[in-house]
Parts: structure tokens; sequence; C-alpha cells
């Protein structure tokens, strides 16, 4: 744990979840050999639904059945097929880690999407988004609360020494606090969701799960503010996103942690090297004008987002880079 209270060593690194293919045994080899100081349970979602963010996620909740209908995710009556290999492929994950990773004892970190996010991609019986019923929005968020819960001591039982670090991916944040979810038509767009109802919903989870929690959002106009007040001990964010520093430095001077997305995601020639990396985030701490002895501590290198739509070399290529590029800025 850093000197900040953070629940990460000084120079770590991490991924965000996705990786390319479909074996999970290579995937959590490359994960535990590539980054060992703050590994991650990987996610590959072209092993096909259930592998996905969202029907992963969806195999968790806590009586809230999800089903296939028409290629989308919605509430169904009751447990079906669909719900039954969501909780299988994750059951096999865990498995997989536990035997690959009996003996380790660091954070480990695991990642789920978060309420809003779901919200605004799981579908009612009756049409439409669930993000457009309060109710079903706060069942929602209880729901998941207990089914992380839940995942946590499972993971926990599997690996006793690890510490586990929850990620919440919150990609669609943004667009459900600026009423930009578009409805089934694409004629209209779902009311905003208000601050304060978004503030409440991420800490009823945040709370209930107990464990040092991140959000992750790969979108522009990550809202800071709000994030730093739900509980969660830090932000993961795409650094070529960033328009505004001051509401990053506001959080990162109350000690908030940085998970800073700085490696490409997609392949666009060579990958990024670790030396890449590390001035990249560098010269992001020192325009915020702080103390270099912090940056290793607060900061994890990451790539940008998840790196499902990369190849198999290039994947491996970038979390090598972001470990050695947490490396580097330790040892300054």
């Amino acid at each position: 744990m850093s000197d900040q209270g953070l629940p990460w060593g000084a120079g770590a690194a991490t991924g965000l979840g996705s990786l390319p293919g479909a074996d999970i045994a290579e995937a959590q080899r490359i994960v535990l050999g590539e980054l060992p100081d703050l590994p991650h349970l990987p996610e590959l979602p072209a092993r096909g639904p259930g592998a996905d963010v969202i029907g992963r996620t969806g195999g968790l909740l806590v009586e809230l059945p999800i089903e296939l209908y028409a290629a989308r995710w919605r509430v169904a009556p009751r447990p079906g097929r669909d719900l039954r290999r969501a909780r299988d492929l994750m059951e096999r994950d865990l498995d997989q880690l536990a035997e690959q990773a009996e003996e380790y004892a660091g954070p480990l970190k695991i990642q789920a999407a978060g309420p809003l996010t779901l919200a605004a991609s799981i579908e009612l019986p009756i049409g439409g988004r669930m993000l457009r019923d309060p109710g079903a929005l706060r069942d929602l968020a209880g729901s998941l609360a207990e089914g992380l819960r839940g995942h946590v001591e499972a993971v926990t039982r599997r690996l006793p020494r690890a510490s586990v670090l929850l990620q919440l991916d919150e990609p669609s944040l943004p667009a459900v606090l600026a009423g930009r979810i578009p409805t089934e038509s694409g004629l209209g767009a779902y009311r905003a969701v208000e601050s304060g109802d978004a503030r409440a919903l991420l800490s009823t989870v945040i709370e209930a799960v107990g464990v040092p929690t991140v959000v992750h959002c790969c979108a522009p106009h990550v809202p800071l503010d709000l994030l730093r007040t739900t509980g969660a001990v830090g932000v993961a964010l795409d650094l070529s996103l960033l328009t505004d520093l001051d509401p990053l430095g506001e959080a990162l001077d109350a000690g908030f942690g940085l998970l800073a997305g700085a490696a490409p995601t997609t392949p666009t020639g060579r990958p990024p090297t670790s030396a890449d990396l590390a001035d990249r985030v560098r010269t992001l701490w020192d325009r915020l004008g702080f103390p270099r002895r912090r940056l290793a501590e607060q900061v994890v290198v990451t790539p940008a987002c998840g790196l499902a739509g990369a190849d198999a070399a290039y994947a491996r290529a970038v979390l090598a880079a972001c470990r050695d590029a947490g490396r580097r800025l330790s040892e300054e």
C-alpha cells in the first residue's frame, strides 16, 4: 500500500479489463506475468454473449435475471440459458485464477459495470432502458451491490492472501448525466439523471461491497467532482481525452488515486515504449504542479481502455510497457 493509503504499491501498473482472444488460461498467464504488482482478472468478450461487460456483470446481479433479446440484454422473468452461460464463464475464470495465482499475496483488481452504465444498457421487459424508471434504477443498484459483495467473497475464498480492488466501469456516466442516452427510436433521449442521484447510486454499491473501489470512465468529461464524493479511492481515465486539468488537480490534491490511461489501445504502428508512457504521465503530473515524490505512489500506469480490439502481441507489449513505465517512475 502506498504512503497515501491507496491500495497499491509505488510504481504499479495494471490493465483495465478486456484482452483479445478466447483462451482464459493464456490471458491470465499474460496478466500475471506482465503485471506482477497489480494483476487484474481478464475479460475476454470474444467468447461471446455473457463475456461482454454487461452480460458478465448481469450474471452477478441478485434476484434480477437478465436475458438476450434481439442482441440486447433485458430483464427476464426467470433465470435462463443466457444467464447460466454468463455465470458459467465467470466460474471458469475464477477457477483458472485460483489455479494460476494460488500463492499470490498482493492487490488484485476485478472489474464490473457500474449501476449507471448497466441501467443505460439493460432494457425493461416492457421496453425502454432501466434508466427510464427511477425505482428500477434503485433496485438495480441494490442488486448489483449484493452481487458484487458475493463476487468479492468468491474471489477472496479462492485467493485468501490477495486483497481485492474493485473497478466499476462507467463509460456511459457522462452521457447519463447530460441526458444524452438515446431512446430506442433514436428520435429522443432519456431524461438526465441528477448528479445527486448518480452519486447516491454509486455510493450504494461502493459502500456495500466494502473494498477499495476505483471508477473507470474512458469517455470525455469525466465527472471528477462527483466521483470524489462517492467513496471511491480513485479514477481510471484516458489521458488523451483530458481537456480541463483543474478538476483532476483538485482530486489528486485531495489524495485521490489515478489510473492513468497512457497507452493507446489500438495498434497504429509500433507499440509504445515504457519511456513513451513514463514521459506522458510525468508531463501531465508536472503540468499539474505536484511534487515528483508523490507521482509513483498516487498514479498507476494503464492502457487508455480495454485491449479487446488489439491483437495478442500488441496487447502483451502494451501491458509490459505499462509495467516498465511504472517502474521507471518509481525509480526517479
